[in-house]
């Protein structure tokens, strides 16, 4: 009796290891395999970067979990290997620069490395920037979506690398919003540094899996191909739930604000906060106006995360979302709300929303009083053109 208690209990626990659990609800494979970003699968790359002169794009997400959250940067000097530059995006080497300041070239005191910056007005390494190097890699924590910069940052590398015959190693992150593809896609004349491929909002791709298909598709300028190596992600699937370690970028300090983030971020096109100047940014959204709802909050500067918030010491009131589940996906109900509050019509927008947007269709639908899945119905066929041809490119 025991005997048979026992086989039995053996079974059940077996199963459960085997079968898929849910933390966020997203599908999570109960296993003890470690998910393992690329850099640190040192095996697959450290011997190939011997005897070459390195650049590296990097910010404060290029760490080594394995190698106690060692930076990228010092894990490979310390290796002996030679990284001659460093090139950052938006948000600087630390990441402590708001969204839109200005990153200044300088040199990095802890490593003295030259730091190059990728953002305002050099956008696109120069070709003396690239002089002398051998490889350029790329490892930066992206959040899956089309207007976070990084991805913008990454072509425009891809460009200049192919353009000056340097190859190119992309180490992997996952994407936390990997599990989905959802939103309209960018319309051609809608191009901007918050939107440079025709993908949607939530495009559902690594870094190394968009890096292919910007290759293959021919979105380069003049379709230059850059010589690329991919080192991809182990023990990790797009349907597996994926926290960060370190927040990418100064506002988006958590889980719920990364998945929350393609619903919000549309309010950066209007005059309606998303929480910077607080410590929940991108979880909350409101305006100086009891109309907008019950709960309050009050934006302030806060130093490395927003320096001047909009409605900056003013009252705003409005929704707060950090209940919210992990498993929130894309949705227009947080902004078809606020703008039938508003009662703005065309002044609820400002001019960077149909960069955000990718194109006018989604404002001009939202002004002529369209649902949400009416909405949601013009952007249909151009996801499933979009899924079918990005297969061609998929790691995962």
């Amino acid at each position: 009796m025991k005997i048979a208690f026992l086989l039995t209990f053996l079974l059940q626990s077996l199963a459960f290891c085997q079968s898929p659990q849910s933390k966020t609800g997203l599908a999570f494979q109960k296993e003890t395999l470690q998910i393992l970003p690329a850099a640190d699968r040192l095996e697959e790359y450290l011997e190939q970067l011997q005897g070459k002169k390195i650049g590296l794009v990097v910010n404060q997400t290029s760490i080594l979990s394995t190698k106690n959250n060692i930076h990228l940067v010092d894990f490979l000097m310390m290796e002996g290997i030679d990284v001659v530059k460093v090139f950052v995006p938006e948000h600087g080497f630390r990441g402590d620069a708001d969204a839109g300041e200005a990153v200044n070239n300088e040199i990095d005191s802890r490593s003295g490395l030259p730091i190059v910056s990728l953002y305002g007005n050099n956008k696109k390494p120069s070709p003396e920037s690239l002089q002398g190097l051998d490889l350029i890699i790329y490892d930066l924590q992206d959040v899956g979506l089309r207007f976070y910069t990084y991805i913008s940052t990454m072509h425009y590398v891809m460009e200049s690398a192919a353009e000056n015959k340097v190859p190119m190693l992309i180490l992997d992150r996952p994407n936390p919003n990997g599990d989905y593809i959802d939103g309209p896609v960018l319309k051609k004349g809608f191009e901007s540094f918050v939107g440079m491929h025709p993908i949607p909002v939530v495009h559902g791709l690594t870094v190394g899996e968009l890096a292919q298909m910007i290759n293959g598709e021919g979105w380069l300028r003049n379709k230059v191909k850059t010589e690329l190596e991919i080192i991809k992600v182990e023990n990790w699937s797009r349907e597996m739930a994926y926290s960060l370690p370190v927040k990418p970028s100064p506002n988006l300090p958590n889980d719920l604000s990364i998945r929350l983030y393609p619903s919000l971020c549309f309010f950066e096109g209007t005059d309606i906060s998303v929480g910077r100047g607080t410590y929940f940014p991108f979880q909350v959204y409101g305006f100086p106006d009891a109309k907008y709802g019950e709960f309050s909050f009050k934006p302030v500067s806060i130093e490395g995360m927003s320096k001047n918030p909009p409605h900056q010491n003013q009252l705003c009131f409005g929704r707060d979302l950090r209940n919210e589940p992990l498993t929130h996906r894309f949705t227009l109900e947080y902004l078809l709300e606020a703008y039938q509050t508003s009662g703005k019509k065309e002044k609820f927008f400002n001019n960077f929303f149909d960069k955000l947007a990718g194109t006018d269709q989604l404002r001009k639908d939202i002004l002529a009083g369209k649902t949400e899945p009416e909405i949601r119905a013009t952007w249909q066929a151009d996801l499933e053109k979009f899924k079918e041809q990005s297969k061609a490119y998929l790691l995962y």
